[in-house]
């Protein structure tokens, strides 16, 4: 099993302090709650839509209401340079880790029924998919040369005029590249890459076996995640359907997948 990696907790206080000096577990959810993200059509790639998803999971499995606004420049809103993002109230907090600490300092947790056991058993599973799927997605996504010209320079540079859409373009590409190869990516054949998606898979299935989620019959924040990144990859048109296809390999998945689909947000089209 992979080491954690920590996400970093980037919150913006529109008052200036931290979130735990004002805010009250008692405190209702407002109701005017954003979660911005880009467009889903023209202009969302691979890895930023699987983690905007997971963070639309998590919220609804919370039966917590919110509005999702696109933003040609959402990236750039975010605090921490990353989408999704939610504004609640005075708060401004981003990506799935930090809003999952943010609502349960509100009290509200997915896996409060879970024991300690349990508890770092989903947090390495959630450590093994944001590892393992979030960087093959960013591999894939920018350095697979056919993804790379076909997919994601169109869609990333859409909202760009030109020169800019093609300088801010690969202004990111060398951004993710660095950051893949610290994190030893770099070097990774594509084949190379497939095969981690394919054991990411493996251990998953063979985590969730028979049951609805993968602890029980409740959903978790690791049925969150899985979900926004599996979907994702079923569901994205790629010049090479490989991704999806060693997901599609896992019947156990595909159900889950099925299943949070039906039970918590409009029907699309199935996996």
């Amino acid at each position: 099993m992979p080491s954690v990696l920590l996400t970093e907790s980037l919150t913006l206080e529109l008052g200036g302090t931290g979130i735990n000096d004002h805010f009250s577990a008692h405190e209702p959810w407002p109701q005017d709650v954003k979660l911005y993200q880009p467009y889903e059509v023209e202009q969302i790639l691979l890895p930023d839509n699987a983690n905007c998803l997971a963070v639309q999971a998590f919220l609804k499995m919370c039966g917590l209401d919110f509005e999702v606004v696109p933003r040609n420049n959402a990236e750039y809103m975010s605090p921490s340079g990353r989408v999704p993002f939610i504004r609640c109230g005075a708060f401004v907090i981003a990506e799935l880790d930090p809003i999952i600490s943010f609502v349960n300092n509100k009290g509200i947790s997915l896996s409060e029924k879970l024991d300690n056991t349990q508890k770092a058993d989903m947090r390495a599973y959630m450590s093994l998919v944001n590892t393992v799927l979030a960087n093959a997605e960013l591999y894939v996504t920018w350095c697979d040369k056919t993804t790379l010209q076909e997919v994601t320079k169109p869609r990333f540079g859409s909202v760009l005029p030109w020169p800019l859409n093609h300088i801010i373009t690969w202004q990111k590409r060398g951004q993710v590249v660095k950051k893949l190869g610290v994190l030893g990516w770099g070097p990774k054949t594509l084949d190379e890459v497939y095969q981690e998606v394919e054991n990411c898979c493996n251990a998953l299935s063979e985590r969730l076996e028979n049951q609805p989620y993968f602890f029980g019959n409740r959903p978790t924040e690791l049925d969150a995640l899985v979900f926004g990144h599996l979907f994702t990859i079923l569901t994205t048109p790629l010049p090479n359907n490989r991704f999806a296809s060693i997901v599609r390999g896992y019947p156990n998945l595909i159900e889950l997948c099925k299943l949070v689909e039906k039970e918590y947000f409009e029907r699309r089209s199935d996996p």
